[in-house]
């Protein structure tokens, strides 16, 4: 099982550049890194995790630039997004920023898609909460129109763009939606809770989910193969990749059980010394 790692790096703790550098010395399989573009201080949105919410949420380092420091200086590393918020984004401007960062490192790039929860900062940037998940999946197509090896059009309900030159392209080799669509780009996975519409999205334009926290997947999993396969998708292609875990033997052995591959655990948002000690405590489990 490849152990990768989160965390929410910010400009009071450790950087990319060293961070990267201690999990590729360790033999850790990625890093994923969390995005919030800022984070509104009048909010009527309660904390995901409830309470207060942890200052580290709005001093949180641009994703895309943190990890283009992580690929220079790595030759093995994964690196992913945990989540990126699409609906957020200009998707043009995404898509070569995707592109990019997968083009410099290899092809090691994963791009987690999210929703979001917060209300007020995803209002500041002109997202109608209620058509977040039509938006993520019209502008996750106009991407793919992009990263297409020929010019290609998109037209959809949100947004469009023009047949064009658009280069890089992503590295990794296209998958196979269902009946031989090509699904181009890096690795695609969603964010979400457990539900009809994450699963059938998943089915629809990804390679597979992020469960935050890991719980709950004896139940769900078999659903989400479920509607996987309904949808005409190869079962032996989804990837579930539990995010934001804190592993234990056990969890770890029940993970392997359900066929999961990979995981990413948590470690805290704090200074060199004490990232590396939570590093050293998790490298037991590589």
């Amino acid at each position: 099982m490849r152990i990768a790692t989160t965390i929410f790096l910010t400009d009071l703790t450790v950087t990319p550049v060293r961070i990267a550098r201690a999990l590729e010395e360790r033999g850790f399989s990625g890093l994923y890194l969390p995005e919030h573009t800022h984070i509104p201080v009048s909010r009527d949105t309660a904390a995901p995790m409830g309470g207060e919410l942890p200052e580290m949420y709005g001093r949180t380092l641009d994703p895309f630039v943190a990890l283009g420091q992580a690929a220079a200086v790595t030759e093995r590393l994964h690196l992913g997004t945990g989540i990126t918020l699409v609906a957020q984004h200009d998707p043009i401007g995404l898509a070569k920023q995707v592109a990019t960062l997968d083009h410099l490192s290899g092809g090691r790039f994963t791009l987690g898609v999210g929703y979001g929860w917060n209300t007020e900062e995803a209002a500041d940037h002109g997202v109608e909460w209620g058509q977040r998940r039509e938006l993520v999946r019209d502008r996750m197509a106009l991407m793919r129109a992009l990263w297409a090896p020929e010019p290609t059009a998109y037209v959809g309900q949100f947004s469009s763009v023009r047949a064009s030159s658009a280069h890089p392209k992503p590295v990794q080799a296209p998958r196979e939606l269902a009946a031989g669509i090509p699904l181009y780009g890096p690795r695609t996975l969603l964010g979400g809770a457990a539900g009809p519409k994450l699963f059938a999205a998943i089915a629809d334009h990804a390679d597979g989910w992020m469960p935050i926290g890991g719980r709950g997947l004896t139940e769900t999993l078999p659903v989400l193969r479920s509607v996987w396969e309904r949808a005409g998708r190869d079962p032996k292609a989804l990837q579930v990749v539990p995010y934001a875990i804190h592993p234990t033997p056990g969890k770890l052995g029940h993970y392997a059980d359900l066929g999961i591959e990979e995981v990413v655990a948590q470690l805290p948002s704090a200074s060199e010394p004490e990232v590396l000690r939570a590093l050293d405590e998790l490298a037991q489990f590589l």
